[in-house]
């Protein structure tokens, strides 16, 4: 099913509807909304070109104008290629020049960089707010959507490539149907009244989830920002009410930083889903403590977007059940449209409470990777995408990460889970954020390294954080070296780049 024609269904629902905002303002009403989609949509095709299942990139930065785009190019039948505008212009042309994209859509923010790199396959750069966006309203808008049958692809994802050039992942209008269900079954309601603030990249997760708030007409907020900004957020949450938000870990954590700062508790804002990224149990504990029952963890992949397991609101706020810290340390329970397990390097499913790959299976995994058969087969085998995350599944179905499987340390023969550290040195009231790797030892192997960002006027000790160790893990797994920096490196996702931090071990040497 094509996701325009959800729209479509919102509009003549509810044509009045407030659908766009910019901040407080309203751009346009759900009637304005289909019909600007409908007019990018016949312009697409008529001026440009564009035929079903031709490739569209939007190197955008977060504006409503992005929504507009979205539907427009599904409009045509097109398969949008979604950019962070945190890349370099070099790394988003190529993305483009391997999705093949015809038409790449930019904003003010990239478009002079990307001018320069822009590849041979393009053949127009539509800037929005220019004259020639402009002139798409008003083309004739196609009466009704392409026809997209479920296994066509719509969205064309790259992984953020740490380790290498990013790969493209082939989402189907099957894949994003079953997310958004599963959304409205796992994660949360939706209804008309709410609010989505894109805060996160649109590009990413937090656009992902326009889907649900499309499909029940609800509101879609673009901070005057345009970006992430907590005092922004806990400002305006209020006046808009119902807000509901995508939010990284470390996006999590600097809100409940401002909002304890400003004895604020989050007032008009619904939910906050968190996920992408490992989200310690100290951390939760306080956001629920100075802002409430706000959150659902969600854990997905580019692979399987947003919908692997949900830990729900109620689980997250759970304080009486014997079990909660350890649940509150997990990413709960499969979704209900997928199937997860844990196996051994073989396939062999691992029994409760042994660590090993997470596998999953379901409508939301991907289609495969884009022009790269080796990888695909080496992802989903026997209809299982293994995630390369490492994890554990109690008897009760909570899952457990533990870390990237490239990520686990291996000292003299033992496996040593880098979270586990991590959340023994997040319980030091100096510790404010921690990073632990593994160097290259001579005799173990692998020796555990911790970095360490102190919370502010904290002054830490080696000798005081390794006594902290000792009292609460195996003195094998004890960090043998602490280095203090003031900020972890993270790429524009919010994640700790731990290959940089590894980069600097080996500077080091």
């Amino acid at each position: 099913m094509n996701p325009a024609e959800r729209l479509i269904r919102s509009a003549k629902r509810e044509p009045d509807a407030v659908a766009l905002m910019q901040g407080e303002r309203v751009v346009a009403d759900y009637a304005t909304f289909a019909n600007r989609a409908a007019a990018i949509g016949g312009a697409l095709k008529a001026q440009y070109g564009i035929k079903p299942n031709d490739r569209v990139a939007l190197f955008m930065t977060n504006c409503t104008a992005y929504l507009e785009v979205l539907y427009g190019v599904w409009f045509a039948g097109a398969v949008v290629v979604p950019i962070n505008a945190k890349l370099h212009a070099r790394e988003a042309a190529w993305i483009i020049e391997d999705s093949g994209a015809a038409i790449v859509f930019v904003t003010a923010a990239v478009a002079a960089g990307f001018e320069a790199e822009k590849p041979n396959n393009v053949r127009a750069v539509i800037l929005t707010g220019s004259e020639d966006y402009d002139a798409l309203y008003q083309g004739a808008p196609l009466l009704a959507p392409s026809l997209t049958k479920d296994d066509d692809p719509i969205w064309l994802f790259y992984t953020s490539g740490t380790t290498g050039k990013p790969k493209g992942v082939i989402l189907t209008s099957a894949n994003l149907q079953a997310m958004t269900m599963a959304y409205l079954s796992d994660v949360d309601d939706v209804s008309s009244d709410d609010a989505i603030l894109y805060a996160a990249p649109m590009s990413h997760g937090a656009g992902i989830y326009n889907f649900m708030h499309v499909l029940r007409g609800a509101r879609h907020v673009v901070p005057d920002s345009a970006g992430f900004n907590p005092a922004e957020i806990l400002e305006i949450a209020p006046r808009l009410g119902n807000v509901s938000m995508f939010a990284a870990p470390t996006m999590v954590r600097r809100l409940v930083d401002r909002a304890a700062a400003e004895a604020a508790n989050g007032e008009g804002i619904k939910t906050i889903i968190y996920g992408g990224g490992p989200m310690y149990v100290a951390d939760i504990e306080e956001a629920v403590n100075v802002m409430g029952p706000r959150f659902v963890q969600i854990y997905g992949q580019g692979e399987c977007p947003m919908a692997i397991t949900v830990l729900s609101r109620a689980q997250v706020a759970d304080r009486t059940h014997p079990d909660w810290r350890r649940r509150l340390g997990s990413v709960g329970v499969a979704q209900s449209c997928v199937k997860v397990r844990i196996a051994d390097e073989f396939g062999a499913e691992r029994p409760a409470g042994e660590i090993g790959e997470i596998l999953v299976q379901g409508t939301p995994v991907m289609a495969g990777y884009w022009h790269n058969q080796a990888a695909t087969k080496s992802a989903v085998r026997d209809g299982w995408l293994w995630t390369g995350d490492m994890g554990v599944m109690d008897a009760d179905g909570f899952l457990t990460l533990h870390d990237r499987s490239k990520d686990v340390i291996i000292s003299g023969g033992s496996n040593i889970y880098p979270r586990e550290v991590e959340e023994t040195l997040l319980t030091h009231p100096g510790v404010y954020e921690v990073a632990v790797v593994g160097r290259p030892h001579a005799d173990w192997g692998e020796e555990v390294i911790a970095f360490i960002v102190p919370e502010a006027g904290a002054e830490l000790s080696e000798a005081e954080l390794d006594e902290h160790c000792l009292q609460e893990i195996a003195r094998f797994k004890r960090p043998k070296a602490y280095r203090i920096i003031p900020e972890l490196p993270k790429n524009n996702y919010g994640k700790v780049l731990k290959t940089a931090l590894r980069g600097l071990l080996n500077k080091e040497k």
